[in-house]
């Protein structure tokens, strides 16, 4: 056992073993007493535990002696799988499982994999739940939460089959869901826990979502049952009722993903029908039901009788199946096991008289089946060991088990000892689920093709649309073959660092006899030598002078401080998952960057190229070495030369080509894999700069590392010169700031307060002033022209001019262009659908830009589809007068083109190219090629200044959202031509009369471009503060599941913070509550801690960012009617809560902020000179 093999003694005094270690380096004796039978096997596997880390600390060379030869052969035989082993396991995949452990935070993920890790002896079954062996950082054990996706590989036998399983601990907290994400995309199955008294939580439905997307098959554990005995005191027919609604609850999310699935390809084939049925003739006939019957959902639903779940306490150590009980009984009572699947999960019930299984338990009041066969044995036994202590009845209760439980653990004054000792014999947690999870659970050989279609189709590139070398790949990841011919694919989930301490090839290895004799002669041998030369050189040594022996120490300090600042730096593995060929220790492959079009990589390379013959220029192509592969084994790393396809492993070597995460090949062919899916959003922001100048080089060295460490968290230069760090929430901004300090930079640096993100927008003129009076039509407007006078008195000039319903004019300096502009709020709704539908917007702006430039391009169906799906959308929003046929004259989208803003194009006689061409031609650049001569030289500018604008807005520099800017008026003036088409001509009027010239295309980007964009940015501006401008707020849902006794304290803190309940709702059978609210993301940070200590930790909140919210209150109010002038005075000095966040932005950013700082000051009186 190579884990285990330093200075150990193992003796047998008795009915006990001994483990001593004993380093001879050191005086150190480590001694752990524990009973031969099972108990020895914990015991001493745990001392052996201890020496190793002592031994590993003490670097001590010693070697491994017993005194007892089969005690000592028995306890290694327990230990973890041998290198070998696995190595072997690698090369089978139809008996691998990638699997991963998804569930709400705290319903316990890293307890049931503590449980796992024990069965193959690499930590102790009586520390499963307390050690947390994959929870490895500080904070992970300090917080009692997992932060970071950890693997490792355990080894299963099954009757004759031996499996391999690669099992990924992921997070539950919502901060750290990106980690799920990475997890996911490497597995082929999960397992989904949930707890026995929350039942579905808001991460729980995420997660699930997070599998469906990602297309691997789920089982359910549902754990934490003691809690239904010890804090519910639910009777065994009570929790069987709780049982049944956690899983229908959990149906319900699946079912829900689902049905939407279905009918997404349900209207697929109704159009292609159409489509045919058009060209043929006819009417198309449509038979819903026979389509809805031809779906296969029997692998979707949990279900006991399937053997899809699996109920469990993980920390006693209990779990089982329908299965397992199905057999127990089929031994005892002689009925068919068969029938027993069938019935222990449903309304049956056992009637004793017919000794026949019956249906109708509940209508008949019978026990069912499930409750008297399996809850009831459950329930006495927690009542005999925990509640009564019933010491007779616990010795019948293992005497009819036919288990021996040891005498300490009968006498242990902890009665949840005794519990999980019997418990642990009876019905072990991992027997059960590692069952479920080698039948239910996919192989590597058995990816659905849809999966792998979906992972190579990226953006609006269909499948069938790839070159044929590309499609060709899609048999390699179906076969998961190792031979030799089958090309490399791997994709990279994340990156994550480790010192460089903590790779094997850093370690020392344990030395043989041979070895350590030749060192100890090569030792004497120095020592002599050096004996003799100090009695040659002590006549000498008062001649040497002074700085002789300070230049010794120099060296040696020089020579012991090199090697630890190489072991305190950080080196980067791939989180990686092979699905095709062999990955090779040295071998060179293709990084695929996420922008990689193979198409173009083909027609660049030449045919049958590989990485080690270089690249040409191809864009977003490079080359790597993979020069160190890993087997992940938790918080170990070991060394491999190979890793066949099917298997998760760690590569070294890739810091400098992947920054995140990427796609692997030895086939330029291979297209990159779909982007992850992250489900937080990074958008709790600090400002870092550190405490000395002078180290800034260590602090951005040390973001950039953090950056390429962390799959969420980002890193930014803002324009003002600030290092911003972008994280998913407050926890998270926690630990990377600590990572930071302590293992990236490693130096001492200040944070800024969080930087809150808000957005700017207008509304309509409000109908009712600040005191509930409604307003008159005269008194509305007399508001609205004030406010207009009051920001637009201070700049007004001879080329601005506003007229009374809001519409901008604006001339450039050079008096060649005007632009008119009128800024409108866009619906709630539409606003939201814009939002929803960035991705979707992106594409389409990337198919116009191609149809502008003459590129064609294939575009699938269904990407055509949702484009056209987006169009009848914002159709159906954009109802009424002043929205009619609004949508046909949309110009862009912004910021960035796809931002939730909407420049409209309203000037009379100019029609530009239609925003949805695509639509009309299907894609064809050739037919839409005819109406792009009439647009515009000077198109672009405009689009420009509106993208500049909607970046930052008036208030407080900060996004616009949700506003509608409509350009009315577009003249451009020709210069040149002004003395043969009058003054007065435009560039719309000249081009009818003369065809447009070559040069027309240079003064695009000239001084008129330049000064039209700045025109245009500054009327959008202006248009948006000649109407009601609010800003709108970051909120979080808050989920809060809390008991009645604190319910009030709840209540207070969410006041408190501006917070908002949406609804509350009892959970039935339990004294929860659930509590759905929204909170500012302004407001929340430290609301957590202030929770937990108002509620004394009797709940937690769960932040989740959810939407922006326009605040009520008007920034730049004052009082303007009488009742307002009575309610709050003429200096209306109230607390306005709108203008404190609209204040704190401006002043951070360095912007003017209009405040009073001394007001009504009197002149101090000295006590010198009373005057």
């Amino acid at each position: 056992m190579q884990y285990f093999t330093r200075c150990i003694r193992v003796t047998r005094c008795g009915s006990s073993a001994r483990v001593l270690y004993k380093p001879t380096c050191v005086g150190v004796r480590v001694w752990a007493d524990t009973h031969i039978g099972r108990g020895a096997r914990f015991g001493c596997v745990a001392a052996l535990w201890v020496a190793h880390v002592l031994c590993t600390a003490t670097r001590a060379r010693t070697l491994l002696v017993s005194s007892d030869c089969c005690l000592l052969s028995q306890l290694l035989a327990m230990g973890p799988p041998s290198l070998d082993k696995i190595r072997a396991l690698q090369r089978n995949p139809r008996n691998i499982r990638n699997l991963c452990i998804l569930a709400h935070v705290d319903h316990g993920k890293t307890t049931l994999a503590d449980c796992l890790v024990a069965t193959n002896g690499i930590i102790s079954g009586r520390l499963a739940g307390k050690l947390r062996y994959l929870d490895s950082r500080e904070d992970e054990q300090s917080r009692g939460i997992t932060m970071k996706s950890s693997a490792i590989s355990l080894h299963y036998t099954s009757g004759d089959q031996e499996y391999l399983l690669n099992l990924i601990d992921s997070p539950g907290h919502v901060d750290f869901s990106s980690e799920v994400s990475t997890a996911v995309r490497l597995c082929d199955g999960a397992i989904v826990v949930v707890d026995a008294v929350e039942g579905v939580c808001p991460q729980t439905q995420v997660v699930l979502r997070q599998a469906w997307l990602e297309n691997i098959r789920p089982v359910l554990v549902i754990n934490k049952i003691d809690r239904l005995i010890v804090e519910l005191k639910l009777t065994s027919q009570e929790a069987y009722t709780h049982l049944q609604k956690i899983l229908e609850q959990v149906n319900a999310v699946t079912g829900t993903l689902f049905t939407s699935k279905v009918l997404e390809k349900q209207a697929e084939r109704e159009e292609e029908e159409e489509e045919k049925q058009h060209e043929w003739g006819g009417d198309p006939a449509c038979d819903w039901s026979s389509r809805q019957e031809e779906v296969d959902d029997s692998l979707l639903y949990f279900s006991p009788d399937q053997g899809n779940v699996v109920f469990a306490s993980a920390i006693d150590g209990w779990g089982f199946s329908i299965q397992q009980f199905a057999h127990i009984y089929n031994r005892r009572m002689g009925i068919k096991a068969e029938v027993l699947l069938k019935t222990l999960w449903g309304d049956f019930y056992l009637d004793a008289k017919a000794k026949k299984i019956m249906k109708g338990a509940q209508a008949k009041g019978k026990k069912q089946l499930f409750v008297q066969l399996v809850l009831d044995n459950i329930w006495s036994l927690y009542d005999a060991v925990v509640t009564r202590r019933d010491k007779e009845k616990v010795e019948k209760v293992v005497t009819s088990l036919g288990i021996k439980v040891l005498a300490r653990d009968l006498r242990h004054s902890d009665p949840k000892v005794l519990l999980s000792a019997i418990c642990s014999q009876w019905l072990p947690v991992s027997q059960a689920v590692l069952l479920m999870v080698c039948e239910k659970l996919p192989s590597p050989l058995e990816m659905a093709a849809e999966r792998v279609e979906k992972l190579m189709s990226v953006g609006a590139r269909r499948f069938d649309s790839l070159p044929e070398n590309t499609q060709e790949l899609k048999r390699a990841f179906l076969r998961c073959s190792s031979a030799g011919k089958e090309p490399l694919i791997i994709f990279v989930s994340k990156m994550f660092a480790v010192e460089a301490a903590a790779l094997p090839q850093n370690k020392q290895r344990p030395l043989t006899q041979e070895e350590m004799a030749h060192r100890k002669e090569l030792a004497r041998q120095r020592h002599a030598d050096r004996m003799a030369a100090d009695g040659e050189d002590s006549a000498h040594s008062e001649s040497l002078p002074a700085w002789h022996d300070t230049a010794k120490v120099e060296s040696l300090t020089l020579k012991v401080s090199n090697p630890e600042e190489k072991a305190e730096q950080q080196t980067f593995i791939a989180f990686a998952r092979v699905f095709s060929g062999v990955a090779k220790k040295g071998q060179r492959v293709f990084v695929l960057g996420p922008k990689y079009d193979p198409a173009q990589g083909l027609c660049t390379l030449p045919e049958g190229v590989s990485a080690s013959d270089g690249v040409c220029d191809v864009p977003h192509l490079s080359c790597c070495s993979m020069e160190s592969l890993y087997l992940l084994m938790g918080r170990e790393l070991e060394e491999l030369e190979d890793v066949p396809a099917g298997n998760v492993l760690g590569i070294g070597g890739l810091e400098d080509s992947v920054l995140k995460s990427a796609t692997l090949s030895t086939s330029p062919a291979c297209p990159p894999f779909t982007p992850l899916n992250f489900e937080a959003t990074p958008i709790v922001r600090v400002a870092i700069e550190p405490k000395h100048p002078s180290e800034m080089p260590k602090l951005v060295r040390g973001m950039r590392l953090l950056n390429q460490a962390d799959p969420c968290a980002e890193v930014l230069i803002q324009e003002t010169g600030e290092h911003v760090l972008v994280t998913a929430g407050e926890v998270h901004l926690q630990r990377c700031l600590d990572d930071l300090r302590d293992r990236f930079a490693k130096i001492e640096f200040s944070a800024s307060k969080p930087i809150i993100p808000f957005r700017e927008t207008v509304v309509r003129p409000p109908k009712v002033d600040m005191v509930n009076e409604d307003l008159g039509k005269q008194q509305k407007v007399a508001i609205i022209h004030k406010v207009k006078e009051e920001a637009l008195a201070s700049r007004l000039s001879d080329t601005l001019h506003v007229d009374s319903t809001g519409l901008v004019t604006l001339i450039t300096p050079n008096r060649l262009a005007t632009v008119s502009v009128r800024a409108s709020p866009l619906p709630p709704e539409v606003t939201s659908l814009l939002e929803r539908s960035t991705e979707l917007i992106r594409t389409l702006e990337q198919i116009n830009m191609s149809l502008r430039e003459g590129r064609s391009l294939d575009i699938s169906p269904r990407t055509l589809e949702a484009i056209a799906g987006f169009k009848v959308q914002l159709e159906s929003l954009l109802q009424g007068r002043k929205w009619r046929n609004v949508v046909e004259h949309v110009w862009a989208f912004g910021p960035r083109r796809y931002g939730p803003n909407i420049l409209l194009n309203s000037v009379q006689g100019y029609q530009r190219p239609s925003l949805w061409q695509c639509l009309g031609g299907r894609g064809q650049a050739s037919e839409a090629a005819a109406p792009a001569a009439v647009m515009r030289d000077l198109d672009n500018s405009i689009v420009s200044g509106f993208q500049l604008a909607t970046l930052s807005g008036p208030m407080c520099e900060e996004p616009l959202m949700g506003v509608c800017f409509s350009v009315e008026k577009w003249d451009i003036q020709d210069s040149l031509e002004d003395k043969g088409k009058g003054s007065g001509a435009t560039l719309a009027e000249a081009s009818e009369d003369r065809p447009l010239k070559p040069e027309a295309a240079a003064n695009c980007y000239g001084p008129v471009s330049g000064q039209l964009i700045a025109a245009m940015k500054e009327a959008c501006r202006r248009a948006f503060q000649a109407q009601p401008q609010r800003l709108m707020a970051a909120m979080y849902t808050c989920e809060i599941i809390t008991t009645a006794d604190v319910l009030g304290r709840v209540y207070g803190v969410l006041g408190k913070r501006e917070g908002r309940v949406l609804h509350e709702v009892m959970k039935e059978g339990t004294d929860m509550f659930i509590i759905r609210a929204v909170l500012p993301v302004a407001e929340s940070f430290g609301f957590a801690d202030e929770f937990r200590k108002r509620t004394s930790g009797l709940a937690s909140p769960q932040l989740v960012f959810s939407h922006w919210e326009v605040i009520s209150s008007d920034p730049y109010w004052v009082p303007t009617t009488e009742e307002e002038y009575l309610h709050f005075g003429e200096k209306a000095d109230s607390a306005n809560q709108s203008l404190k966040y609209m204040n704190a932005v401006r002043r951070r950013k360095g912007l003017y902020v209009e405040e009073k700082i001394v007001e009504h000051a009197e002149k101090q009186r000295t006590l010198g000179k009373n005057k």
